[in-house]
């Protein structure tokens, strides 16, 4: 039976999806037709992608000049399209959201307790409405509802909901959906989906542990050798397997050689951090593989060879020194595992290694990886190799192990979210970047990574006429630099946040992954601008 309380919630949630196209459509003019001076704003349907003045608008729209100041320059585009300001509120207030996720999943925690005790008291004397172990079959629908705000993935995809709503109501239901069909391009979400649950099959974790192994085995596998191994190999192999992909692997091999020793937290969260950092910099040994750098590449003709004589070495050296830096800082705590480790047997890190991979389903698994890397940028052609993946996983389903499409969903679902919002942002961004000179570009570029992705900062810079060379080194610099200071400041991230988040009681925290790689940042910071 359903209660008052969610009948009317119901309820009013389909009278919103009723009136919600009306109002829109009111909001747009309805009639499709155009204003007095041929503004397109009132066409309700107008689809048009080649309309001038579809949302959002080129930057050279504005009527600003390049003698503005930058306080002129963001007052005459507010002024020029009011709507901007709207859309970065609602973008501003999905990020203290982030910050709030904690707290709305020990909300969750509360009322379903409470709720838990309630039905165990209404049903205590009447089997029928309990399982097995006593559980109350009915869940609490506010419970379920804070534990979905509270979840980091999903917090872009609920402002997604305010922003589309806001644009219709401004703009009409018609630009809200030219927007998202011609302006957002989701293929990185897509292929982000689509190469973490490859990256995650049995057969390519086996071969990608087998590679850390063989390296571990010169600090004779200890826990140390294989924390050094992963956090500095795994995102190296982010040039050229993709960093969501290194992401995915280093994230499930820290499950099983580190996180689950139980270590601090103060370690857990240095380790986080680590690894995001090492991740945004390790795809800088090519041009194809990181997000911020194949934003770039083409536009201005940066090639292998120039990634690396430019950034590759710099980043490996940094790596290098960042991991050996914690390393020194945890040394006793790694003591103390490995003490607890012989202790306890059973929590050897090469136990459970499960059973061996046919060679050839593996070399057909890796090639499955290397043709959506190949055509990372078609969706049609890597979504079509997913699913012959699937269908070659399911003939071959007593070697593997079962594809959970729940976390890649989930990180998919985030990224949509973000390059929705971040699509929005070009307005405020690129008059920023540009009154910068190189020291303060990088740090910008370092600082606004960690609010929005830093491939939409690289992105930008490609539109801003007259860059440098030094400049344009400044701005990728400091992109990748900044990508492990948040969730959202690196693509790869939330996927790594997603497999690593149940080995912190209160979830990844913000200030706690800020903290973690903040030191890691800075020795990146020192190598990009000083070597």
């Amino acid at each position: 039976m359903v209660s008052g309380n969610k009948f009317s919630m119901l309820l009013l949630i389909g009278v919103i999806m009723c009136i919600f196209p009306a109002v829109s459509l009111a909001a747009g003019g309805g009639g499709g037709q155009e204003g007095d001076h041929g503004d397109s704003r009132g066409s309700g349907f107008a689809l048009d992608p080649s309309d001038d003045e579809n949302f959002p608008h080129a930057l050279d729209w504005y009527h600003d000049t390049a003698e503005s100041s930058l306080w002129e320059t963001l007052k005459i585009r507010v002024e020029d399209e009011p709507f901007n300001l709207i859309a970065t509120i609602i973008f501003f207030l999905a990020i203290v959201h982030t910050f709030l996720t904690a707290r709305f999943r020990h909300a969750a925690h509360e009322v379903e307790k409470k709720h838990r005790e309630k039905m165990l008291s209404r049903y205590r004397d009447d089997d029928t409405d309990n399982d097995e172990n006593g559980r109350p079959d009915e869940v609490s629908f506010k419970g379920q509802m804070l534990h979905f705000f509270g979840e980091v993935e999903a917090v872009f995809g609920i402002w997604v909901v305010v922003l589309l709503i806001a644009l219709s109501l401004d703009e009409g239901w018609g630009r809200a959906l030219s927007y998202v069909d011609y302006r957002v391009t989701y293929t990185e979400p897509m292929f982000v989906v689509v190469i973490m649950a490859m990256a995650a099959s049995r057969p390519v974790l086996k071969f990608a542990r087998q590679v850390m192994s063989g390296i571990a085995a010169l600090g004779k596998k200890t826990i140390a050798a294989w924390w050094l191994s992963i956090l500095v190999v795994g995102p190296l192999l982010g040039s050229f397997i993709t960093e969501p992909a290194a992401m995915t692997i280093s994230a499930l091999l820290l499950c099983r050689q580190f996180y689950d020793l139980k270590p601090s937290s103060r370690f857990a969260y240095a380790t986080i951090g680590l690894l995001f950092v090492n991740i945004s910099v390790g795809g800088t040994f090519t041009h194809f593989a990181a997000p911020p750098v194949l934003m770039v590449a083409g536009t201005w003709n940066w090639d292998m060879m120039f990634m690396f004589t430019h950034f590759g070495w710099k980043a490996f050296l940094g790596i290098i020194a960042s991991t050996a830096v914690y390393y020194y800082i945890f040394r006793k705590e790694f003591a103390e595992m490995e003490a607890r480790v012989k202790s306890d047997p059973s929590m050897a890190p090469e136990s459970g290694d499960g059973p061996s991979v046919p060679v050839w389903i593996t070399v057909v698994q890796l090639m499955f990886m290397a043709w959506t890397v190949l055509v990372a940028h078609h969706p049609a052609f890597f979504v079509g190799g997913f699913l012959f993946f699937l269908a070659f996983a399911q003939a071959t389903a007593h070697h593997q192990d079962k594809i959970d499409l729940k976390p890649p969903l989930l990180v998919g679902f985030f990224l949509a979210g973000l390059v929705t919002h971040g699509g929005l942002q070009g307005w405020w961004i690129e008059p920023v970047l540009t009154r910068l000179g190189e020291a303060p570009l990088f740090a910008g570029a370092t600082i606004l990574t960690a609010f929005n992705d830093n491939a939409a900062i690289t992105y930008l810079a490609t539109l801003v006429p007259g860059f440098t060379d030094e400049l344009k080194y400044a701005v990728v610099a400091g992109a990748v630099t900044g990508g492990g200071l948040t969730v959202i400041a690196n693509a790869p991230n939330p996927a790594g946040q997603s497999i690593l988040q149940r080995y912190f009681p209160d979830g990844v925290t913000p200030l706690g992954l800020l903290g973690g790689a903040l030191l890691p940042t800075l020795v990146m910071a020192a190598c990009f601008m000083l070597l």
